[in-house]
């Protein structure tokens, strides 16, 4: 059985990946990090990597982007694979992480639905076509009111995902109350809404003249993201160093 530590454990989505893991016969939580240890768990539970004492194959981290450094450390020192999944990391934190994986395994992916990796294959071959026809390219993403990182995540995979495909032609535009000005044809525009109880929606609007092509992700809970996180703990186990993806998980 795959032993795992879940690095924030006791945040919402370490409470749901924690409800997974306990059904599946393939793998088990050893140990949990959290600064909150007031929650009662069926695994120890340690402030940090740091104090903890636990032996695991692999760790999956959904904590927060302070957290990452010290994560990053440990892992590069004991050579754990480490699923990493928070978001709003800065280009330093970037930087380290494909550090670290020259060292050990790490899976990082800007979100862990199979539909939203399948979305990003979609809009690559979308903006194969659309862009290069001049159709403007806009991007709405939808959260709850407490997260606290805009834009999302994978609203920024999803315009990398088209960037990409499109020699990086594009730049890209979260806010335009500073000037008077018209939209610049290579630019993707890219939103942000937060408010209630939303799980994550994410809009790709490809405006055209006369026509409209949207493709749309709707996430009615987080257990979807569990999985996946869980998923691409399996996947990870016992890889050597290396940086991976969801696309590496799904085949």
């Amino acid at each position: 059985m795959i032993k795992m530590i879940m690095h924030g454990c006791n945040g919402k989505m370490g409470r749901v990946i924690t409800d997974l893991v306990a059904s599946d016969p393939e793998i088990s939580i050893t140990a949990g990090i959290d600064i909150n240890d007031s929650v009662q768990n069926t695994y120890p539970v340690f402030k940090s990597l740091q104090e903890c004492t636990a032996e695991a194959d692999v760790i999956v981290d959904f904590a927060n982007a302070k957290a990452i450094d010290s994560l990053l450390d440990y892992c590069e020192a004991s050579k754990t694979p480490v699923v990493l999944c928070t978001t709003g990391l800065s280009d330093a934190q970037l930087m380290r992480v494909k550090h670290v994986s020259e060292t050990a395994a790490v899976l990082r992916s800007a979100n862990m639905s199979l539909g939203v990796n399948m979305l990003l294959k979609m809009v690559k071959e979308a903006a194969r076509t659309l862009g290069a026809a001049g159709f403007d390219i806009e991007i709405v993403e939808k959260h709850h009111n407490q997260k606290v990182d805009a834009p999302s995540g994978t609203a920024i995979a999803l315009a990398d995902s088209i960037n990409e495909e499109m020699d990086h032609s594009y730049t890209y535009k979260y806010d335009r109350s500073a000037e008077r000005v018209k939209r610049d044809k290579k630019e993707i525009g890219i939103s942000s809404v937060r408010g209630g109880s939303i799980v994550g929606e994410h809009d790709i609007i490809f405006a055209g003249q006369d026509e409209v092509v949207t493709f749309s992700h709707t996430a009615y809970s987080k257990a979807i993201f569990a999985k996946g996180a869980v998923e691409a703990a399996k996947f990870l186990a016992g890889k050597e160093a290396g940086l991976y993806d969801m696309a590496d998980v799904i085949g």
